[in-house]
């Protein structure tokens, strides 16, 4: 496998280090820096988005019909390391990454013109209408009740740990629509205004301290048939089409950012001297090259056409292990200034000094709210099983 660019690919490198030189401001260059979530606030992944969207890369894996750049592969991969290098923040995925995906592949004509520009523009926030109390990793069993009255589905029940529902203004949603036979074969996959009468949003905070996740109440909530994605009871199809989306590669780019931050931080702290540590740093460096290269199989697949089969789940399960050693790392190379909970200094622009070093700003509620990693997506508990049935053949 040559892992070197070629000439072509060196010349769309340099012209997004170029753009993201010129585009990054200070102040959405430090809220990257600072973020403690993959999900970044949206006072700062909007306007990041708009800046893109105006070049046309705000959905680098985005057809050319539908509004993306039509990259390859290659040039998707190079565009995140790029941003990972120049400390970009992340844009919100929901609507870029897995609902756009989603409506171009299953959605109806009215469907993809209506939603696919306001999910590229920004105009429209999505969040993910997926686990419930009873629900979580083990998705089928979700029982969000939505029954059909003429040309409207009435919903009722409620959705848990839902990323960004006090911002959004669009879910997609998975709900139960037949109650017979196999749990999967009951659910349907709709598309939904949170502005609707009888929904209601309660913050949860997080042990970071932070509200990102909410839990979502429907009480008799009227939604149109139009809005569905797919046929009726045939969600699950739609849902595990998705999935992949969330689940997808292309960690590695800002594993290697955190890694090279770990080292540095790791260096002034004098920790570099303790073979203890210098052993786990080695360890999550390992780790990362075997993500590297995988991810390099998998870009190789995709440029033939190939389907890289359960390489999602795989990268999704190493991905998240490697994020939570360093993680570890980094808490340790903050030591006692961890403890300090300092919420306004960690805001971008603030004139509060931090207590400690700056990268112990973040140690803590990075590492609390990666222990999600393990859950979102899928529980990793559940990608082994399918490594095992799809790879093992067990």
């Amino acid at each position: 496998m040559n892992l070197d660019l070629t000439s072509q690919e060196a010349a769309f490198r340099d012209e997004v280090r170029s753009f993201l030189e010129a585009s990054l401001t200070p102040e959405l260059r430090e809220a990257g820096r600072r973020a403690t979530s993959v999900f970044m606030d949206k006072r700062y992944s909007l306007p990041w988005q708009k800046i893109l969207h105006a070049r046309g890369w705000a959905a680098p894996s985005w057809p050319v019909e539908y509004g993306g750049p039509g990259w390859n592969e290659m040039q998707r991969h190079i565009f995140a390391a790029e941003c990972a290098r120049a400390g970009a923040p992340s844009l919100a995925p929901m609507g870029l990454r897995m609902v756009g995906p989603v409506i171009m592949g299953f959605g109806t004509a009215e469907q993809k013109a209506h939603f696919l520009p306001r999910i590229l523009s920004g105009e429209d926030y999505w969040c993910q209408g997926y686990s419930e109390p009873q629900a979580g990793s083990d998705l089928a069993s979700l029982g969000l009740r939505a029954v059909r009255d003429g040309d409207d589905y009435v919903l009722s029940g409620s959705k848990l740990w839902t990323t960004h529902a006090q911002w959004a203004n669009r879910m997609f949603c998975l709900v139960r629509t037949d109650t017979t036979g196999k749990p999967q074969a009951g659910i349907t996959f709709l598309l939904l205004d949170m502005a609707t009468p009888g929904i209601r949003v309660r913050p949860i905070i997080t042990l970071a301290g932070e509200h990102e996740v909410n839990e979502v109440f429907f009480e008799d909530v009227r939604v149109p048939v139009s809005g569905r994605v797919g046929e009726e009871n045939k969600g699950w199809t739609v849902a595990k089409y998705l999935l992949e989306f969330e689940r997808g590669g292309g960690a590695s780019p800002g594993l290697k950012v955190m890694l090279g931050r770990v080292r540095t931080v790791a260096a002034e702290a004098g920790l570099l001297a303790e073979p203890a540590f210098r052993a786990r740093l080695a360890a999550a460096e390992i780790q990362l090259t075997a993500i590297e290269i995988a991810e390099q199989r998998i870009l190789a697949a995709l440029a033939s056409g190939a389907n890289p089969g359960p390489a999602s789940s795989m990268l999704k399960t190493q991905g998240g292990e490697t994020l939570q050693l360093l993680d570890e790392l980094m808490l340790e190379t903050a030591g006692v200034y961890a403890a300090a909970d300092q919420p306004a200094a960690r805001e971008p622009g603030s004139n509060i000094p931090p207590i400690g070093p700056d990268a112990a700003l973040t140690a803590m509620p990075r590492y609390l709210n990666d222990r999600a990693a393990s859950i979102y997506g899928g529980s990793n508990e559940i990608q082994r099983d399918i490594i095992a049935r799809l790879v093992l053949g067990l």
